[in-house]
């Protein structure tokens, strides 16, 4: 029909699309639509301007941690008398303090233990280390690194003013005038702090370290994955190409369906009733932590699964059928291969929300205080939410900046998991 017939049969029905009242209908769909588009971009402008704020405070809050202020001193060992034998019987607490000593000469006697508090007090221990994974110091004179202490720390990064009353600041007037003149000599430096990858927890902020964690937030999730992925698979490939459609089938969708939104502190009750007080598996350890995490995950990959499998056309089930392949066949020669980019990034997507998950671990102890990286799945370990957490409990102020820091560093995972998502979605994706 064409438009003038369209016309015609409109007018003829009593419709005046050029009158005054369709023109002012017109106007206010047109301007519904218009507020619809800007009501969108408040919301999206809003949700980014928050996401701002909260990266720019994080960012703000500990880009500090991200550096160490350290002392850069030389030491003679030749003359220290260590036996290359057993180096770890010398006496270094009095070689560092000689040779931290010697940087300010004109120190009175009274002011040494002032002086040495503003360093690390685990200095001897990482000379001796250093010493011990290089013998060839005891040759000559080696230059060591030492962290200074938190509160020096703190005043180095502008975070303690020198402005305010002696009293009421972890560093008195003495110690300022001291770091100043190691500053003159050049011994103070900021460099990266690589230590907050590579170091274990600490009671000491300038020690603290993510290692521990990273570490066991990793052997988690891998436990979680060879658990989840498989099973999570395999049971929906059963419930959608395989079950019998039946109340017993129906009330198992819906309870996968529930599951999935049920609360993560619930599945930690279960775990700590079930692996810790049934099966009686070691505490704070990965492997009941991706026990854990892999139940969380699995009713959402089962459904991913399914929807997966749903997306690929009959058509392909019913060619592979009509030149004589099995069901079995079909499935696992011809759909399943199909469905499996969606597959990988729905389980990408659920690790990426188990390795934000505090709860769960926190209920089966892997917020222990572990000084060094677990060495497998049975090892006390703690997490990258957990450490978090015991970060920002923790009431020194060096804290305070490694808190925000780790977040970054957690989000920085987030980001990257889900990132590959999008490029397996995106690489892999077929559109029918």
């Amino acid at each position: 029909m064409s438009s003038a017939a369209l016309t015609d049969t409109v007018s003829a029905a009593g419709v005046d699309w050029h009158s005054d009242e369709m023109k002012a209908r017109r106007r206010a769909r047109y301007a519904s639509d218009r507020r619809l588009q800007i009501y969108g971009i408040i919301a999206i402008t809003f949700a980014l301007g928050f996401l701002a704020i909260l990266v720019g405070s994080l960012t703000f809050t500990g880009y500090t941690a991200f550096t160490q202020t350290v002392a850069t001193i030389e030491i003679d060992l030749s003359t220290a008398k260590v036996d290359p034998a057993n180096i770890g019987e010398a006496d270094w607490r009095g070689i560092v303090r000689g040779a931290l000593r010697a940087q300010v000469p004109e120190m009175r006697r009274s002011d040494e233990r002032k002086f040495f508090e503003m360093f690390t007090s685990s200095a001897p221990f990482l000379v001796r280390d250093a010493v011990v994974d290089d013998p060839g110091r005891l040759t000559g004179k080696s230059s060591f690194t030492i962290p200074m202490a938190d509160p020096v720390d703190q005043l180095a990064k502008g975070a303690i003013s020198r402005d305010i009353p002696e009293n009421q600041r972890r560093i008195n007037d003495k110690q300022i005038g001291m770091y100043d003149q190691l500053v003159a000599n050049g011994v103070i430096s900021k460099p990266f702090n690589w230590g907050l990858f590579f170091n274990a927890d600490s009671r000491f902020p300038e020690l603290a370290g993510l290692a521990g964690a990273i570490s066991g937030s990793f052997w988690s999730l891998l436990v979680c994955f060879v658990i989840s992925f498989p099973i999570g698979i395999a049971a929906a490939i059963y419930l959608e190409e395989f079950a019998p459609k039946n109340r017993f089938t129906d009330l198992i969708e819906v309870n996968i369906n529930n599951l999935a939104a049920v609360p993560s502190v619930v599945f930690g009750l279960l775990g700590l009733a079930v692996f810790l007080g049934w099966l009686g598996l070691p505490r704070s350890a990965p492997l009941v932590g991706g026990f854990v995490l892999a139940l969380m995950t699995l009713p959402t990959l089962i459904i991913v699964t399914r929807v997966s499998l749903k997306s690929v056309p009959s058509s392909i089930r019913e060619a592979a059928l009509g030149v004589g392949a099995s069901k079995h066949e079909a499935i696992f020669h011809h759909i399943l291969p199909l469905a499996m980019p969606t597959v990988m990034t729905g389980s990408i997507i659920s690790l990426a929300r188990a390795l934000g998950e505090t709860a769960p671990l926190l209920l089966i102890g892997m917020n222990a205080f572990i000084t060094s990286p677990p060495e497998g799945v049975f090892a006390a370990s703690t997490a990258l939410p957990t450490q978090i957490y015991i970060w920002a409990d923790s009431p020194e102020r060096g804290f305070v900046s490694r808190t925000s820091a780790a977040i970054l560093v957690l989000l920085a995972f987030l980001v990257l998991m889900n990132g590959i998502a999008i490029f397996l979605r995106q690489r892999f994706e077929r559109r029918w």
